[in-house]
């Protein structure tokens, strides 16, 4: 029986990794059901406290994921328009997944601060922000979804 906790809990962790490269798969919580795999399949060594702590640290990247974006594009020069935009265009990029999870906050940013008067050019340079944010989200749940696997496969 222990066989197939390795393997389940190692197909959460893979897929946690694989999910911080793609919008469609919540990485982090991912490689989290396979540290509770790790505890409670396994008897992993982990104590409540570290799970608890682990737990915190990804709500607070799942949401950092929605609002870094936008964040990103205030610190390029965009306006609020900019982050309203982002954020709407975050939502509404919910429903064409894969492709609009990354695109949609770009190209909310980007028509927000084209609603708010700007010029082009602006508006290319929040969405270029939009984007930058994007990034820094991903690189927090790589690191994240890396940490799972090194404590998983270490318990194992």
């Amino acid at each position: 029986m222990e066989i197939v906790w390795i393997i389940l809990g190692s197909l959460f962790i893979i897929s946690g990794i694989v999910g911080s490269f793609l919008p469609v798969l919540p990485g982090p919580p991912l490689g989290y059901i396979g540290l509770l795999i790790a505890k409670f399949g396994l008897q992993g060594g982990y104590s409540l406290t570290f799970l608890l702590i682990w737990g915190a640290v990804v709500a607070l990247v799942m949401t950092f994921d929605s609002f870094v974006p936008a964040e990103g594009a205030r610190r390029m020069g965009g306006s609020r328009w900019a982050v309203y935009g982002c954020l709407i265009g975050a939502i509404a990029g919910l429903f064409f997944p894969p492709a609009g999870l990354i695109v949609g906050p770009i190209i909310g940013a980007f028509l927000g601060e084209l609603l708010s008067g700007n010029d082009s050019r602006g508006s290319f340079r929040a969405a270029m922000g939009s984007f930058a944010g994007f990034l820094v989200a991903t690189v927090i749940k790589i690191g994240v979804s890396f940490a799972f696997a090194y404590y998983f496969f270490s318990s194992i």
